[in-house]
């Protein structure tokens, strides 16, 4: 059985979750405009592909989410 994390060690995975959040949100933000950037340009076939990292990305990010309020239930 695993013993609770201490709450440095919580800071601490805190702090490293928001860091990887904010890359992965900076991308979402880099993805949209380059999908803007292309639309406009008159490129159509970008939109599904981007559409779907954009999926993905919020997918990653609610996960950690998850993972956060799991780790303060235990």
């Amino acid at each position: 059985m695993r013993r609770a994390f201490s709450r440095q060690q919580k800071l601490v995975i805190v702090n490293g979750v928001l860091a990887i959040v904010a890359v992965i949100v900076a991308l979402q933000l880099w993805l949209l405009s380059a999908t803007m950037n292309a639309f406009l340009g008159g490129e159509e076939s970008v939109i599904v592909p981007a559409g779907l990292a954009s999926v993905i990305c919020l997918l990653l990010n609610s996960g950690l989410l998850w993972y956060i309020r799991q780790m303060e239930r235990r």
